[in-house]
C-alpha cells in the first residue's frame, strides 16, 4: 500500500474534523450570545378592576372655556415708560391707570401755548377797542382772532396728547401678561400689557351636523366645568356656527357667568349636557387597553395569575375611554398597560 496516500487521507480527515469542530464551536458561541426569551418568566403589567361607572355621553358635548374679552394694550403715542402700576395677576377696573408715559416735554409745550393764548387774548381786546375807535384797521383784529383760534387748537391737541400718556384699563379684568417695564419705550402698535376679562366666559363646543337641531339661539343649557363636575352652570347660546370646521362639525358658543366662588380659568374643559334624565351606569375601560385580532376587539384579563385574551363588544367611546357592552363583568381585572411580549397564557405580575 502507498504510504503517501494513507498519510494524505488521514490528513484530509483531520482537516475535515477540525473544520467541523470549529463550525460547531462557533454555532454554540453565537447561540449563547442571542437573547432567548423565557416564556415562563412573569410579565409586569398595569391593571384595573372593572366597576360600573356613569355613562353620560349620550347627550354630552365637550368644550373649552375662553375669556369673554381679552386684549393687548399698547400706547397711542410713543414715549418713555415712567411707571408700570400693575403686575401679572393684578385685578383692574375700567378706567384705572395702568402705565404712565413721560409727558414732561408736552407739558412744557403746553405752557408755551398758554402764554401765547394770553398774549393773543390781550391783542384781541386791544384791537377791538382800537377798531371801534377807528384807530386801526379791522384786518388787524381779524388776524389776532385767527391767531387766538389757532393757539387754542394747539392747546387742545397738546392736552389730548398728554391724556394719551396715561394708559388706562378699557374694561374690568385681570392682567395676564406684562410685556414691558419701567424705563422701556412705548410706541403705537407695540403691546405693553394683556388684560383678560373672565367674569363672563365663552364656552365653545363642536357639534356634528346631525345634532345641530338640538341647539337654538338664545336658549339656556346646563354646563359643567371638569374641575367642578358637581356644580351646574347656566350657559346661553350666543352663536351657532354657519360654516363647518375640518372635522365637519359646527362650533357653538355659550355665554357663562364665572361666579366668584368658582373662578373657572381660561383654557379649562367642560361639558354641555342636554339630558335631564337619570344617567346610565355601565362599563368603561381605557381605549388603550383594547387590542384587535382578526378585526375583533379583545382585552387581556388576569385570571389565576395568567393573561387570558377575552373578546369584547364595544358600543361607543367617551374621550379616551370605551364603553363595553359585552364580554366583561364587574370584578374582572383588565390589563391597561405593559403589552410588550404579552401573550395569551403568559404569567403575570401586577405593578
Amino acid at each position: 500500500m502507498n504510504w503517501k496516500k494513507i498519510i494524505g487521507i488521514i490528513a484530509l480527515v483531520a482537516v475535515i474534523a477540525l473544520v467541523f469542530f470549529k463550525l460547531k464551536n462557533n454555532k454554540e458561541t453565537t447561540e449563547s450570545k442571542v437573547y432567548q426569551y423565557d416564556k415562563e418568566k412573569p410579565i409586569t403589567v398595569n391593571a384595573d378592576t372593572i366597576r360600573l361607572q356613569t355613562i353620560d355621553d349620550a347627550n354630552t358635548y365637550t368644550g373649552t372655556f375662553e375669556p369673554n374679552k381679552e386684549t393687548k394694550i399698547s400706547a397711542d403715542i410713543q414715549g418713555k415708560i415712567n411707571a408700570v402700576l400693575v403686575d401679572v395677576g393684578s385685578s383692574v377696573s375700567k378706567g384705572q391707570t395702568l402705565i404712565q408715559l413721560d409727558n414732561s416735554l408736552l407739558k412744557l409745550q403746553l405752557q408755551t401755548v398758554e402764554v401765547q393764548i394770553e398774549g393773543l387774548e390781550d391783542d384781541v381786546k386791544r384791537y377791538t377797542i382800537l377798531t371801534e375807535a377807528d384807530a386801526v384797521q379791522g384786518v388787524q383784529l381779524e388776524k389776532a382772532k385767527l391767531g387766538l383760534k389757532s393757539a387754542k387748537v394747539q392747546k387742545a391737541t397738546l392736552l389730548e396728547q398728554i391724556s394719551k400718556t396715561t394708559i388706562k384699563a378699557p374694561f374690568n379684568g385681570v392682567v395676564t401678561a406684562k410685556l414691558n417695564e419701567e424705563g422701556g419705550f412705548a410706541a403705537p402698535g407695540i403691546p405693553l400689557l394683556q388684560i383678560t376679562d373672565i367674569s363672563t366666559l365663552r364656552f365653545t363646543v363642536n357639534v356634528p351636523e346631525n345634532d345641530l337641531v338640538q341647539f337654538q339661539n338664545n336658549q339656556t343649557y346646563k354646563i359643567n366645568a371638569d374641575v367642578y363636575p358637581d356644580i351646574s352652570l347656566s350657559g346661553k347660546i350666543s352663536m351657532i356656527g354657519s360654516k363647518a370646521n375640518l372635522g365637519n362639525s359646527f362650533p357653538i358658543q355659550f355665554q357663562v357667568a364665572n361666579t366668584k366662588n368658582l373662578t373657572i380659568k381660561s383654557g379649562m374643559f367642560g361639558k354641555v349636557n342636554l339630558s335631564e334624565t337619570k344617567q346610565e351606569q355601565g362599563i368603561l375601560i381605557p381605549t388603550s387597553a383594547i387590542t384587535e385580532e382578526n378585526g375583533k376587539a379583545k382585552v387581556y384579563l388576569i385570571k389565576n395569575g395568567k393573561a387570558v385574551l377575552q373578546p369584547i363588544t364595544i358600543s361607543g367611546n367617551i374621550g379616551n375611554r370605551t364603553i363595553v357592552s359585552g364580554g366583561l363583568a364587574t370584578g374582572d381585572i383588565v390589563v391597561t398597560n405593559g403589552f410588550i411580549n404579552l401573550f395569551d397564557g403568559a404569567n403575570i405580575t401586577i405593578k
